[in-house]
């Protein structure tokens, strides 16, 4: 079939890890005749999961894209990972997806992580289909599911379905929109006549969406003031503006698992979700006029214009960017421009994606989602646009690394393969970073939670054949003094001829700036020309305190006083002397040990307010405000870094995983008394 923006719609199937995501991607390609039969996450046989990892998890950690065809109409599904740490991956999908259809157990509760997708989608008005799975299990409560949307959504929630249930599982269901009761049969679902026992439950919901469609149109609106009434067409009609626009979300049913109710939910994904050329909230810059930006229609002779959401970086195939047209049509062989790195480049082979396996194609409608391979200059998020059209979308969001771990070699000498491989993963995945901490020395991997970093690690080693391991980072603590104390320092040192002799009395003070060298030297009792290698071995004594032999920082040296020898002295003498009085001043200055002190930004539901304030007490931390954004509480806080090590599973398990987080360095505060000798003591074992 000749694909155009007609006739695609590309959704996104999200929900949180072990709702059945991908079981119901695999029920939808079989029931499109893409596949002869169901694979299983257990198994490893499913399309969207094919990469080894997932199948040693049996879960999806990355985007997996295919399609199918529906009543004449090409399907696209990105089936998006489920679990916290791969958040870059889900806006990735939802950037390319056209709508959404969220996957929730049917277990009478607001599942984990719904609450985060369903806010998500109404922010970046994705239309949206809840899809409420396991209604073959025992006790699958659909209606407690429902309220539980409904209390937290109100007036949005479109339940379109009535479940016919016999000995507390789903055979079939009524759709109250269409007025026909269905039941699941072994070769799809059998129409049947309404039961009479769930007949004021039809009038019942068909009345709720009668009211929800005029909700959505001032024409609608009037018409059921006046009369009270309006026809099947108008609800449906009026169903569908509110899902175009997001003031609408259906709510359907059955089980991925036995293939139950997965026809008639493509049913209503190729009929209430919007079409690739009803999208009209995709803004992009034109770049041909400074400052202009214009929402970009869907059109199939309008100039090309495609953003890439995802990059796959292959050993031995090479590159492959995954990309959403957005107008116009990509074909094989034309020259695109690339607007983020100001450079051209040339399409080869344009794919059509189905899990692992890739067809090529010639080329890529409007509206449509595909492959193209070796874009060296093009990486994700970037647009591809016509030569004499160009247009630039804005960039995807990618969240900030929240969790923090030391990486290094398990084997001596492979250091610069783990890196490497490292590198080339940050071309995939913007989510994560390595750095070098410049206070300790160690490598430092920062990414969403344990389970990105550890997945991170075994890709490394599936990839590039080489082991990294993983460990607590050390922290960056320091040390300064909060008295003042004189010290003298003299190095002697006679070996026949010319010998070694400096001489100095240094007083030592703390002070606003990391460090001040000053002198009052009279008489020359210091000569000037060893001014400046008294200071020099200050500043190399700098690196390791008396205490516990980390940096020193707040310091104020005054050379004061001290002797010297016409031919013993020399620069390295006075440098040792300056060493002397340094260990010896510090000593009696009152030295304190310096801990990192992060600002903390952190949003929640209003509901786990006083539970994470209450945590943040108990982290030594200091709430410094408290304030709201819509149903959320952002709570300001001070805490030490040696606090938060972990705190981003910790948030998680707090606010059910609706809690989030950024943090920035402020600066170095004392360690408490009671902390010091601990510390002390772990610095000397590493030692």
């Amino acid at each position: 079939m000749s694909t155009t923006f007609e006739s695609i719609r590309n959704i996104a199937v999200v929900g949180h890890s072990g709702e059945g995501k991908t079981t119901l991607v695999e029920a939808m390609l079989f029931n499109g005749g893409v596949i002869d039969r169901m694979g299983t996450v257990t198994a490893g046989t499913t399309v969207s999961d094919y990469d080894d990892l997932e199948k040693a998890k049996t879960m999806s950690i990355y985007t997996s894209c295919s399609n199918l065809i529906w009543k004449n109409v090409k399907v696209n599904l990105l089936d998006l990972p489920g679990y916290y740490d791969f958040e870059g991956e889900r806006n990735e999908g939802l950037r390319a997806a056209g709508g959404a259809l969220l996957v929730i157990g049917a277990n009478g509760v607001l599942p984990i992580g719904a609450e985060t997708i369903v806010d998500s989608c109404l922010k970046l008005g994705k239309p949206l289909i809840i899809f409420i799975n396991g209604m073959d299990k025992e006790n699958a409560d659909y209606l407690g599911t429902v309220n539980a949307l409904k209390a937290k959504y109100s007036g949005k929630l479109a339940p379109i379905q009535i479940p016919i249930m016999e000995n507390g599982k789903m055979q079939g269901c009524i759709n109250a929109l269409q007025e026909k009761a269905y039941l699941f049969k072994e070769g799809g679902p059998q129409e049947i006549a309404i039961p009479e026992n769930m007949l004021d439950q039809v009038e019942e919901m068909k009345a709720q969406l009668m009211e929800t469609a005029a909700e959505n149109d001032e024409v609608l609106l009037d018409k059921y003031f006046e009369s009270g009434d309006l026809t099947r067409e108008e609800t449906i009609r009026g169903i569908r503006i509110g899902i175009a626009s997001v003031n609408t979300i259906p709510v359907m049913a059955g089980s991925a698992l036995t293939n139950r109710g997965v026809i008639n939910l493509l049913n209503e994904i190729v009929t209430y979700m919007p079409l690739a050329r009803e999208r009209l909230n995709t803004m992009v810059e034109d770049l041909n006029e400074e400052g202009k930006m214009y929402s970009l229609r869907t059109e199939a002779d309008a100039p090309f214009a495609a953003q890439v959401f995802k990059t796959v970086i292959d050993p031995f195939s090479g590159k492959l960017s995954y990309l959403k047209s957005f107008r116009g049509v990509l074909k094989s062989g034309s020259t695109v421009w690339n607007p983020n790195t100001e450079t051209e480049e040339r399409i080869g082979q344009i794919y059509a994606l189905r899990g692992k396996k890739m067809e090529p194609v010639d080329q890529l409608a409007a509206g449509d989602i595909g492959a193209v391979n070796k874009l060296n200059n093009t990486n994700t998020g970037d647009t591809l646009c016509d030569l004499n059209a160009k247009v630039k979308f804005s960039p995807i969001y990618f969240p900030k690394p929240t969790l923090f771990m030391s990486v290094a070699a398990a084997k001596k000498g492979e250091e610069d393969k783990v890196f490497a491989g490292l590198a080339k993963l940050k071309e995939e995945d913007y989510t994560f970073s390595i750095e070098k901490n410049a206070e300790t020395g160690e490598m430092v991997i920062g990414g969403q939670g344990d389970a990105q970093l550890e997945i991170l690690a075994k890709k490394v080693k599936a990839r590039y054949g080489v082991e990294m391991k993983l460990s607590e980072p050390k922290i960056a603590y320091r040390e300064t003094i909060r008295g003042k104390a004189e010290a003298e320092g003299k190095h002697k040192k006679q070996s026949g001829g010319h010998g070694q002799y400096g001489h100095v009395k240094i007083r030592f003070s703390p002070s606003e700036e990391e460090f001040v060298f000053d002198e009052e030297v009279v008489g020359g009792a210091v000569p000037k020309n060893y001014f400046p290698a008294v200071e020099k071995g200050l500043r190399e004594c700098m690196a390791e305190g008396p205490l516990a032999g980390y940096p020193v920082t707040g310091l104020k040296a005054v050379l004061y006083d001290g002797s010297y020898h016409d031919v013993d002295s020399n620069e390295l003498s006075f440098k040792m002397a300056a060493s002397i009085a340094f260990k010896e001043g510090l000593k009696n200055a009152k030295p304190v040990l310096l801990e990192p002190i992060y600002s903390l930004k952190i949003a929640i539901p209003a509901d786990y307010l006083g539970d994470v304030m209450g945590d943040i007490n108990k982290r030594r931390g200091r709430i410094m405000g408290t304030d709201t954004e819509g149903a959320r509480s952002i709570i300001t806080a001070e805490v030490p870094l040696a606090e938060i090590k972990t705190y981003t599973m910790e948030l998680r398990s707090l606010t059910r995983g609706s809690g989030k987080f950024v943090s920035e360095f402020l600066g170095y505060e004392d360690v408490p008394p009671m902390l010091v000798d601990k510390i002390i003591a772990e610095s000397k074992k590493e030692a």
